[in-house]
């Protein structure tokens, strides 16, 4: 166990793939502050999510259990978090994001002590009111990183100085629509796009991705990296924050992606659920002061996160990054499908640069694989869905939350309606 931090910050990026930062060989300087911190850290080269969107992924991450078990049918949290366990133990605890998809709507306040999701209404209806107007004429979808900074550091900031606390930043600059601020617009893009126009594209791209030309799809990827060195930008600042308060060098850091977004590459933009490398592979990067800097190739999961962050302050879990990793492990990722692929299950088998994805009709019990380039490897993934099925909830993948009208008009605007 560690006796050299005391702090745990966790810092996650909405669709943000790999290989699109510098750190993980882009041809494009888009993270020189995540480069700089990976001199200085692990760097996880083969990491991949639990899954490849948001509703699964994240409570994935935050759990530390595969998404059949972390969320119900209606994607409502049903496991414990890492927040939860910390909370237990004293810590302080804090999340900041603006996703309606992991907000309190779904219970993911639960652990919490500060939980800012952005959304207020049912906090102050008059506030609520006001931010809808404002964000209606600034085209706004998500609190911005350099809000984010400011709540989770104003908070950190409230705290007595030898309390412990965990936080969690998740970050949703990188997500679509595409709307880098400022000079950030123009980076690699020729010429920039109004807000509309911006999220016109986008909405395009997902729902007919066959019209998006040559042009429009590099214009995307521009932009989405526009999104990223702003993000990188931000994070830096963060960190800035944290070295002037002295709190670096007694905290362990995570930085990683609860997913990436793909470009056409399997004639689809955006992140619906499949399990494709462009939107499975995602970064890590652990900081702690008292490790020594490495680079791991051994493919790992976004689930390791929880089960490190215990094993490291309380001994209660097998699994940690910061410990030798079996050579040659295997990981597995899932999704249930949506709307009229709900009753198909989706999952991937990883281990040492070779895949094996693979689709189950949850009607017929009809299993059938693809790009499978092993049969050990087609094995584990049968063993993997056997074990799934021993313990997956009798659901059809349909979500009939009722939801408030301030989250559906997010989630509207985030492409996801």
């Amino acid at each position: 166990m560690s006796s050299d931090w005391e702090n745990v910050i966790l810092l996650s990026a909405d669709a943000l793939r790999a290989d699109h930062l510098s750190c993980y060989g882009y041809e494009r300087e888009t993270s020189p502050v995540l480069d700089e911190l990976a001199e200085e850290s692990i760097r996880f080269t083969n990491a991949y999510s639990a899954s490849s969107h948001t509703r699964e992924a994240v409570p994935a991450l935050l759990t530390g259990e595969y998404p059949d078990v972390a969320v119900d049918s209606e994607y409502h949290l049903a496991s414990e978090t890492v927040a939860s366990t910390l909370s237990e133990k004293g810590y302080a605890t804090a999340g900041f994001h603006s996703n309606p998809f992991v907000s309190r709507a779904y219970g993911f306040d639960e652990g919490f002590d500060q939980f800012d999701d952005d959304l207020h209404l049912g906090q102050h209806k008059l506030i609520a009111l006001a931010q809808r107007a404002l964000d209606k004429l600034r085209n706004r979808h998500y609190a911005r990183a350099e809000e984010i900074n400011e709540r989770s550091l104003e908070w950190v900031d409230s705290l007595d100085d030898d309390q412990p606390f965990f936080l969690w930043n998740h970050y949703m600059d990188t997500h679509g629509p595409y709307e880098p601020p400022g000079e950030y617009g123009r980076l690699y893009a020729d010429e920039g796009l109004s807000g509309r126009d911006a999220q016109s594209l986008y909405q395009r791209a997902i729902d007919h991705p066959d019209s998006i030309s040559g042009e429009e799809r590099q214009l995307l990827v521009d932009l989405y990296d526009g999104e990223i060195r702003y993000n990188d930008m931000r994070i830096g600042e963060f960190l800035d924050g944290l070295q002037d308060r002295g709190l670096l060098e007694n905290t362990l850091l995570i930085v990683t992606a609860d997913h990436g977004d793909a470009f056409g590459e399997n004639g689809y933009y955006e992140h619906p659920r499949y399990l494709h490398d462009e939107i499975t592979h995602v970064p890590l990067i652990v900081r702690s002061p008292d490790l020594e800097v490495a680079e791991v190739s051994q493919t790992v999961s976004t689930l390791d996160i929880v089960s490190t962050i215990e094993n490291e302050l309380f001994g209660c879990s097998e699994m940690s990054l910061l410990q030798d990793i079996p050579s040659g492990q295997t990981i597995f990722s899932q999704s249930r499908g949506e709307n009229g692929d709900s009753h198909i299950r989706r999952y991937a088998g990883r281990r040492s640069g070779s895949v094996c994805l693979c689709e189950e009709n949850i009607h017929t019990s009809e299993v059938s694989f693809s790009d499978c380039e092993s049969n050990e490897l087609e094995n584990r993934v049968r063993s993997f869905i056997h074990e799934r099925n021993r313990v997956h909830q009798s659901d059809t993948g349909d979500s009939t939350t009722q939801m408030n009208s301030e989250v559906e008009n997010r989630l509207d605007a985030l492409g996801y309606k």
